[in-house]
Protein backbone atom coordinates (compact mmCIF):
# COMPACT_ATOMS: atom_id res chain seq x y z
CA UNK A 1 0.00 0.00 0.00
CA UNK A 2 1.18 3.23 -0.90
CA UNK A 3 1.52 6.18 1.78
CA UNK A 4 1.76 9.65 0.51
CA UNK A 5 1.83 12.64 3.55
CA UNK A 6 1.11 16.32 1.49
CA UNK A 7 1.67 19.27 3.48
CA UNK A 8 -0.36 22.77 2.36
CA UNK A 9 1.07 25.74 3.88
CA UNK A 10 0.02 29.25 4.24
CA UNK A 11 2.17 32.01 5.19
CA UNK A 12 1.53 35.76 4.78
CA UNK A 13 4.83 37.70 4.99
CA UNK A 14 5.28 41.18 6.07
CA UNK A 15 7.22 43.05 3.20
CA UNK A 16 10.70 41.82 2.17
CA UNK A 17 12.86 39.81 -0.63
CA UNK A 18 12.85 36.23 0.59
CA UNK A 19 14.89 34.85 -2.62
CA UNK A 20 15.89 37.01 -5.39
CA UNK A 21 16.25 36.63 -8.77
CA UNK A 22 19.33 37.41 -10.61
CA UNK A 23 18.47 41.57 -10.58
CA UNK A 24 17.99 40.91 -7.02
CA UNK A 25 14.11 41.52 -7.19
CA UNK A 26 12.02 39.07 -5.00
CA UNK A 27 11.60 36.07 -7.52
CA UNK A 28 8.01 35.88 -9.41
CA UNK A 29 5.64 34.34 -11.85
CA UNK A 30 2.40 34.88 -13.90
CA UNK A 31 -0.51 32.34 -12.61
CA UNK A 32 -4.10 32.53 -13.29
CA UNK A 33 -3.18 35.32 -15.43
CA UNK A 34 -1.84 37.63 -13.18
CA UNK A 35 1.89 38.31 -11.27
CA UNK A 36 2.40 36.03 -8.02
CA UNK A 37 5.09 36.46 -5.65
CA UNK A 38 7.42 33.12 -6.10
CA UNK A 39 9.56 31.68 -3.71
CA UNK A 40 11.69 28.44 -5.23
CA UNK A 41 11.70 25.02 -4.19
CA UNK A 42 15.46 25.21 -4.06
CA UNK A 43 15.18 28.09 -1.75
CA UNK A 44 12.72 25.96 0.47
CA UNK A 45 14.53 22.69 0.45
CA UNK A 46 17.99 24.53 1.74
CA UNK A 47 16.10 26.20 4.34
CA UNK A 48 14.53 22.85 5.51
CA UNK A 49 18.31 21.82 5.52
CA UNK A 50 19.48 23.89 7.46
CA UNK A 51 16.78 23.42 10.30
CA UNK A 52 17.72 19.47 10.33
CA UNK A 53 21.17 20.64 10.98
CA UNK A 54 19.61 22.37 13.99
CA UNK A 55 18.35 19.24 14.97
CA UNK A 56 21.95 17.75 14.97
CA UNK A 57 22.89 20.45 17.33
CA UNK A 58 19.42 19.27 20.02
CA UNK A 59 19.95 15.78 19.42
CA UNK A 60 17.64 14.37 17.27
CA UNK A 61 19.85 12.81 14.77
CA UNK A 62 23.66 12.29 15.09
CA UNK A 63 25.85 13.83 12.33
CA UNK A 64 26.29 11.10 10.41
CA UNK A 65 22.96 10.68 9.31
CA UNK A 66 23.27 13.54 7.35
CA UNK A 67 24.92 14.48 4.26
CA UNK A 68 26.73 17.33 2.81
CA UNK A 69 26.57 18.99 -0.35
CA UNK A 70 30.29 19.92 -1.68
CA UNK A 71 32.60 20.41 -3.90
CA UNK A 72 35.53 19.90 -1.53
CA UNK A 73 35.01 16.23 -0.39
CA UNK A 74 38.80 15.69 -1.23
CA UNK A 75 39.37 18.04 1.78
CA UNK A 76 36.85 16.16 3.51
CA UNK A 77 38.22 12.91 3.29
CA UNK A 78 41.75 14.11 4.50
CA UNK A 79 39.61 15.27 7.75
CA UNK A 80 37.98 12.37 8.39
CA UNK A 81 42.11 11.09 8.28
CA UNK A 82 43.37 13.87 10.58
CA UNK A 83 45.79 12.36 12.98
CA UNK A 84 46.24 9.62 10.81
CA UNK A 85 48.01 10.71 7.44
CA UNK A 86 49.76 13.55 6.48
CA UNK A 87 46.78 16.48 5.09
CA UNK A 88 48.11 16.88 1.79
CA UNK A 89 48.89 13.14 1.09
CA UNK A 90 45.91 12.49 1.93
CA UNK A 91 44.19 14.91 -0.03
CA UNK A 92 46.06 13.45 -2.89
CA UNK A 93 45.10 10.27 -2.01
CA UNK A 94 41.58 10.89 -2.31
CA UNK A 95 41.45 12.90 -5.41
CA UNK A 96 43.17 9.53 -6.91
CA UNK A 97 40.92 7.20 -5.12
CA UNK A 98 37.74 8.90 -6.54
CA UNK A 99 39.24 9.06 -9.63
CA UNK A 100 39.18 5.78 -10.21
CA UNK A 101 35.03 5.93 -9.64
CA UNK A 102 35.41 8.81 -12.64
CA UNK A 103 34.87 11.65 -9.99
CA UNK A 104 37.54 13.93 -11.04
CA UNK A 105 39.18 16.84 -10.01
CA UNK A 106 37.91 20.39 -11.73
CA UNK A 107 40.60 23.10 -12.64
CA UNK A 108 40.44 24.48 -9.29
CA UNK A 109 42.32 22.61 -7.04
CA UNK A 110 41.24 20.15 -4.05
CA UNK A 111 37.97 20.18 -5.71
CA UNK A 112 35.31 18.13 -8.08
CA UNK A 113 34.07 18.84 -10.77
CA UNK A 114 30.61 19.33 -9.22
CA UNK A 115 28.93 19.24 -6.35
CA UNK A 116 28.43 15.53 -4.55
CA UNK A 117 25.64 15.47 -2.19
CA UNK A 118 27.60 12.37 -0.14
CA UNK A 119 26.04 11.09 3.16
CA UNK A 120 28.63 11.75 5.70
CA UNK A 121 28.93 7.86 6.10
CA UNK A 122 30.38 7.45 2.64
CA UNK A 123 33.06 10.05 3.27
CA UNK A 124 34.29 8.46 6.25
CA UNK A 125 33.86 5.45 4.51
CA UNK A 126 35.74 6.74 1.56
CA UNK A 127 38.47 7.69 3.66
CA UNK A 128 38.36 4.60 5.78
CA UNK A 129 39.05 2.61 2.33
CA UNK A 130 41.98 4.80 1.45
CA UNK A 131 43.69 4.40 5.03
CA UNK A 132 43.37 0.65 4.35
CA UNK A 133 44.97 0.80 0.71
CA UNK A 134 47.25 3.67 1.36
CA UNK A 135 49.84 2.24 -0.62
CA UNK A 136 47.95 0.78 -3.34
CA UNK A 137 46.38 3.56 -4.61
CA UNK A 138 48.93 5.47 -6.58
CA UNK A 139 48.50 7.59 -9.20
CA UNK A 140 48.94 6.24 -12.68
CA UNK A 141 52.28 7.62 -15.07
CA UNK A 142 50.41 10.06 -17.67
CA UNK A 143 51.18 9.04 -21.07
CA UNK A 144 53.84 11.30 -23.09
CA UNK A 145 51.78 13.65 -26.12
CA UNK A 146 54.45 14.01 -29.09
CA UNK A 147 55.85 17.42 -28.21
CA UNK A 148 56.93 15.63 -24.76
CA UNK A 149 54.40 16.83 -22.69
CA UNK A 150 52.26 14.61 -20.70
CA UNK A 151 48.94 13.86 -21.40
CA UNK A 152 45.22 14.67 -19.46
CA UNK A 153 44.62 11.18 -18.28
CA UNK A 154 40.53 10.41 -19.58
CA UNK A 155 38.01 9.49 -16.90
CA UNK A 156 37.87 5.86 -18.53
CA UNK A 157 41.64 5.62 -18.18
CA UNK A 158 41.81 6.83 -14.84
CA UNK A 159 39.25 4.26 -13.40
CA UNK A 160 41.23 1.69 -15.62
CA UNK A 161 44.19 2.46 -13.85
CA UNK A 162 42.56 1.40 -10.32
CA UNK A 163 43.41 -2.17 -8.79
CA UNK A 164 39.89 -3.74 -8.93
CA UNK A 165 40.03 -4.46 -5.47
CA UNK A 166 39.85 -0.62 -4.18
CA UNK A 167 37.55 0.21 -6.97
CA UNK A 168 34.69 -2.30 -5.95
CA UNK A 169 35.02 -1.38 -2.62
CA UNK A 170 34.88 2.41 -2.92
CA UNK A 171 32.13 1.96 -5.27
CA UNK A 172 29.96 -0.08 -2.96
CA UNK A 173 30.40 2.61 -0.39
CA UNK A 174 27.87 4.93 -2.12
CA UNK A 175 24.99 3.82 -1.09
CA UNK A 176 23.43 7.19 0.20
CA UNK A 177 24.95 6.05 3.66
CA UNK A 178 21.27 6.37 5.02
CA UNK A 179 21.74 9.82 5.35
CA UNK A 180 18.73 11.16 5.76
CA UNK A 181 18.66 14.13 3.32
CA UNK A 182 20.11 12.57 0.78
CA UNK A 183 16.91 10.27 1.15
CA UNK A 184 14.20 12.74 1.03
CA UNK A 185 15.95 15.39 -1.97
CA UNK A 186 17.70 12.59 -3.70
CA UNK A 187 20.92 13.19 -5.53
CA UNK A 188 22.15 12.49 -9.21
CA UNK A 189 25.76 11.40 -9.52
CA UNK A 190 26.58 12.29 -13.26
CA UNK A 191 29.32 10.06 -13.49
CA UNK A 192 27.62 7.15 -11.79
CA UNK A 193 23.95 7.25 -12.46
CA UNK A 194 23.68 3.56 -11.14
CA UNK A 195 24.80 5.45 -7.78
CA UNK A 196 21.67 8.42 -8.19
CA UNK A 197 19.05 8.00 -5.42
CA UNK A 198 15.13 9.24 -6.13
CA UNK A 199 13.96 11.50 -3.60
CA UNK A 200 11.04 10.74 -1.56
CA UNK A 201 9.80 14.19 -1.75
CA UNK A 202 8.56 16.84 -4.07
CA UNK A 203 8.61 20.41 -2.95
CA UNK A 204 6.60 22.93 -5.10
CA UNK A 205 7.57 26.40 -5.35
CA UNK A 206 5.42 28.66 -3.63
CA UNK A 207 3.78 30.76 -5.51
CA UNK A 208 1.39 34.10 -3.45
CA UNK A 209 -2.90 33.04 -3.49
CA UNK A 210 -3.05 36.88 -4.76
CA UNK A 211 -1.35 39.02 -7.18
CA UNK A 212 1.42 41.65 -6.50
CA UNK A 213 3.45 44.34 -7.44
CA UNK A 214 6.71 44.86 -7.23
CA UNK A 215 8.16 48.41 -4.64
CA UNK A 216 11.36 49.54 -4.22
CA UNK A 217 12.63 50.78 -0.94
CA UNK A 218 15.35 54.00 -1.49
CA UNK A 219 17.80 54.20 0.93
CA UNK A 220 20.41 56.06 2.18
CA UNK A 221 23.69 55.35 4.50
CA UNK A 222 25.65 58.58 6.17
CA UNK A 223 29.34 58.54 7.04
CA UNK A 224 29.64 58.39 10.99
CA UNK A 225 32.76 60.46 10.96
CA UNK A 226 32.03 63.16 8.49
CA UNK A 227 32.70 66.48 9.49
CA UNK A 228 29.25 68.04 11.05
CA UNK A 229 28.80 70.54 8.18
CA UNK A 230 28.87 68.19 5.31
CA UNK A 231 25.57 67.93 4.37
CA UNK A 232 24.03 64.64 2.06
CA UNK A 233 24.72 60.95 1.79
CA UNK A 234 27.50 58.86 1.64
CA UNK A 235 25.74 55.75 -0.15
CA UNK A 236 22.70 55.58 -1.99
CA UNK A 237 19.97 52.72 -3.41
CA UNK A 238 17.36 50.50 -4.08
CA UNK A 239 15.87 46.83 -2.56
CA UNK A 240 13.00 45.72 -4.88
CA UNK A 241 10.70 43.77 -1.98
CA UNK A 242 6.98 42.88 -1.91
CA UNK A 243 4.43 41.56 0.54
CA UNK A 244 2.77 38.34 -0.18
CA UNK A 245 0.36 35.06 1.34
CA UNK A 246 2.33 31.93 0.06
CA UNK A 247 0.49 28.54 -1.19
CA UNK A 248 3.23 26.32 0.02
CA UNK A 249 2.98 22.50 -0.80
CA UNK A 250 5.28 19.28 -0.78
CA UNK A 251 4.90 15.18 -0.66
CA UNK A 252 6.47 12.65 0.76
CA UNK A 253 6.26 9.05 -0.20
CA UNK A 254 6.66 7.29 2.86
CA UNK A 255 7.03 3.44 1.45
CA UNK A 256 10.29 5.19 -0.86
CA UNK A 257 11.37 7.23 2.31
CA UNK A 258 12.07 4.05 4.31
CA UNK A 259 13.05 2.40 0.79
CA UNK A 260 16.10 5.16 0.57
CA UNK A 261 16.81 4.87 4.73
CA UNK A 262 17.46 1.20 3.79
CA UNK A 263 14.58 0.10 6.09
CA UNK A 264 15.00 2.05 8.95
CA UNK A 265 11.64 3.03 10.16
CA UNK A 266 12.91 4.62 12.88
CA UNK A 267 15.09 7.25 11.11
CA UNK A 268 12.66 7.22 8.24
CA UNK A 269 10.22 8.82 10.96
CA UNK A 270 12.28 11.05 12.88
CA UNK A 271 13.16 12.50 8.81
CA UNK A 272 9.81 12.81 8.19
CA UNK A 273 8.73 14.59 11.37
CA UNK A 274 11.68 16.59 11.12
CA UNK A 275 10.61 17.39 7.30
CA UNK A 276 7.15 18.58 8.28
CA UNK A 277 8.19 20.77 10.95
CA UNK A 278 10.74 22.34 9.36
CA UNK A 279 8.66 22.61 6.04
CA UNK A 280 6.50 24.61 8.28
CA UNK A 281 8.96 26.53 10.74
CA UNK A 282 12.45 27.28 8.62
CA UNK A 283 12.65 30.20 6.33
CA UNK A 284 14.16 31.55 3.61
CA UNK A 285 17.11 33.68 4.82
CA UNK A 286 17.16 36.69 1.86
CA UNK A 287 17.03 39.76 2.34
CA UNK A 288 15.85 38.97 6.05
CA UNK A 289 18.43 41.37 8.15
CA UNK A 290 16.66 44.15 6.45
CA UNK A 291 13.34 42.98 6.53
CA UNK A 292 13.10 40.68 9.76
CA UNK A 293 10.20 39.21 8.16
CA UNK A 294 9.25 35.98 10.66
CA UNK A 295 5.89 35.52 9.85
CA UNK A 296 4.44 31.80 11.15
CA UNK A 297 2.39 29.74 9.05
CA UNK A 298 -1.77 30.44 10.08
CA UNK A 299 -2.88 27.55 8.36
CA UNK A 300 -1.17 24.37 8.17
CA UNK A 301 -3.12 21.28 6.60
CA UNK A 302 -1.27 17.64 6.61
CA UNK A 303 -3.15 15.09 4.87
CA UNK A 304 -2.09 11.34 4.86
CA UNK A 305 -3.97 9.39 2.17
CA UNK A 306 -3.58 5.60 0.93
CA UNK A 307 -3.24 4.02 -2.48
CA UNK A 308 -4.02 7.67 -4.33
CA UNK A 309 -2.47 10.49 -6.05
CA UNK A 310 -0.47 13.52 -5.07
CA UNK A 311 -2.80 16.30 -5.38
CA UNK A 312 -1.09 20.10 -5.15
CA UNK A 313 -4.52 22.64 -4.48
CA UNK A 314 -2.66 25.42 -6.20
CA UNK A 315 -5.52 25.80 -8.49
CA UNK A 316 -7.40 27.25 -5.44
CA UNK A 317 -6.01 30.30 -6.19
CA UNK A 318 -5.80 30.38 -10.17
CA UNK A 319 -8.22 33.20 -9.80
CA UNK A 320 -6.10 35.29 -7.38
CA UNK A 321 -7.49 36.04 -4.06
CA UNK A 322 -8.79 39.61 -3.29
CA UNK A 323 -9.32 40.67 -0.10
CA UNK A 324 -11.39 43.83 0.71
CA UNK A 325 -10.61 46.51 3.94
CA UNK A 326 -10.97 44.46 6.91
CA UNK A 327 -10.65 41.19 5.26
CA UNK A 328 -7.94 39.04 6.40
CA UNK A 329 -5.85 37.31 3.29
CA UNK A 330 -4.38 34.03 5.17
CA UNK A 331 -8.04 33.68 5.84
CA UNK A 332 -9.65 33.48 2.25
CA UNK A 333 -7.07 32.07 0.93
CA UNK A 334 -7.77 29.06 3.66
CA UNK A 335 -11.16 29.02 2.74
CA UNK A 336 -10.10 28.78 -0.93
CA UNK A 337 -8.26 26.04 -0.37
CA UNK A 338 -10.64 23.99 1.52
CA UNK A 339 -13.21 24.82 -1.12
CA UNK A 340 -11.09 23.52 -3.86
CA UNK A 341 -9.75 19.88 -1.52
CA UNK A 342 -14.31 19.66 -0.72
CA UNK A 343 -14.84 20.23 -4.58
CA UNK A 344 -11.94 17.38 -5.22
CA UNK A 345 -12.59 15.13 -3.10
CA UNK A 346 -15.80 15.05 -4.24
CA UNK A 347 -15.01 14.49 -8.38
CA UNK A 348 -12.06 11.79 -7.61
CA UNK A 349 -12.27 10.34 -3.99
CA UNK A 350 -9.72 9.02 -1.98
CA UNK A 351 -8.59 7.52 1.18
CA UNK A 352 -6.77 9.47 3.74
CA UNK A 353 -7.13 11.62 6.99
CA UNK A 354 -6.03 15.35 6.95
CA UNK A 355 -4.94 17.28 10.09
CA UNK A 356 -5.74 21.02 9.92
CA UNK A 357 -3.87 23.59 12.61
CA UNK A 358 -6.37 26.76 11.90
CA UNK A 359 -4.58 29.95 13.84
CA UNK A 360 -6.98 32.01 11.33
CA UNK A 361 -10.27 31.25 11.95
CA UNK A 362 -11.21 30.61 8.58
CA UNK A 363 -14.52 29.08 7.81
CA UNK A 364 -13.08 25.64 6.36
CA UNK A 365 -16.85 23.89 6.49
CA UNK A 366 -15.42 20.84 8.02
CA UNK A 367 -11.80 20.07 6.24
CA UNK A 368 -10.26 17.80 8.17
CA UNK A 369 -9.85 17.20 12.02
CA UNK A 370 -8.94 20.20 13.76
CA UNK A 371 -5.63 19.86 15.91
CA UNK A 372 -4.49 23.18 18.59
CA UNK A 373 -1.05 22.97 17.53
CA UNK A 374 1.75 21.86 15.58
CA UNK A 375 3.26 18.91 17.72
CA UNK A 376 -0.32 17.75 18.04
CA UNK A 377 -0.74 17.78 13.89
CA UNK A 378 2.86 15.85 13.48
CA UNK A 379 1.59 13.14 16.27
CA UNK A 380 -1.49 12.62 14.60
CA UNK A 381 0.36 12.51 10.90
CA UNK A 382 3.45 10.21 12.19
CA UNK A 383 0.28 7.50 13.65
CA UNK A 384 -1.98 7.65 10.73
CA UNK A 385 1.63 7.60 8.52
CA UNK A 386 2.71 4.14 10.18
CA UNK A 387 -0.71 2.85 9.89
Amino acid sequence: MKTLIEIHVLQNFAPSNLNRDDTGAPKDAFFGGTRRGRVSSQCDKRAIRQFFDEKVREGVFSADELAVRTKRVYQAVADALAGKRDAAEARAKAETALSYIKISRSKDADKTQYLLFLGKREIAAVAGAIDQHWDLIVEAEADQAEDGSKKKKSKKDAAGSAPKEVRDQIEAIFSGGKAVDVALFGRMLADMPEKNQHAACQVAHAISTHAVEREFDFYTAVDDLKPEDTTGADMMGTIEFNSACYYRYAVVDWEKLVTNLQGDTDLATKGLRTFLEGFVLAEPTGKQNSFAAHNPPEFVAVSVCHDAAPRNLANAFETAIRAKTGESLTRKSAEALATKAHALDTAYPRKGQTFVLNVAKADIGGFGEDKASLDAVLDAVLTAAKG
